[in-house]
């Protein structure tokens, strides 16, 4: 469940621009939530430093 908290609160904050018709806003959060999703999820792991 831990892992649903930023979810929520993206949605959430999306929604409640939404609904104050600041749909261009909205609409950028949206995209950099999904942005940053990718990137995470695409990104090189880092090397392992020698022990």
């Amino acid at each position: 469940m831990k892992g649903f908290g930023p979810w929520l609160a993206v949605l959430a904050v999306v929604l409640l621009l939404s609904a104050l018709r600041l749909r261009t806003l909205a609409a950028l959060v949206s995209l950099t939530w999904l942005a940053w999703c990718v990137w995470t999820w695409i990104r090189p792991t880092r090397p392992n430093p020698p022990r």
